[in-house]
């Protein structure tokens, strides 16, 4: 399994929106056969700061996420809320090991 964390920062009056995109964007990913979760986390203390969690049954599975229309369209409109480049880690899932464990 792929888990990335991707760190956002997004700009003040901004927030609101970035969350509903996400969202939806969360939502359309849950539905691919190769994702087996996404969390969308928001920063207790700076609101504009969020981490994605997001999990890959492949590499493969994380190429197709990246070609569908739900993920690009998400990129395009989040763009103008970013406060700077969002930063992406890649990590290999040690445990748990098992799909249906996520």
């Amino acid at each position: 399994m792929i888990v990335y964390c991707v760190s956002v920062s997004v700009k003040h009056g901004c927030v609101d929106n970035f969350i509903k995109e996400t969202s939806i964007n969360r939502e359309e990913t849950l539905k691919e056969k190769g994702n087996l979760r996404f969390d969308i986390l928001q920063s207790e203390n700076e609101p504009g700061r969020f981490m994605l969690y997001e999990v890959y049954r492949s590499e493969e599975a994380v190429r197709a996420h990246k070609e569908t229309y739900h993920y690009k369209n998400w990129r395009k409109k989040v763009a103008p809320w970013m406060a700077c480049d969002r930063q992406g880690e890649k990590f290999l899932a040690i445990y748990p090991k098992e799909d249906e464990d996520w």
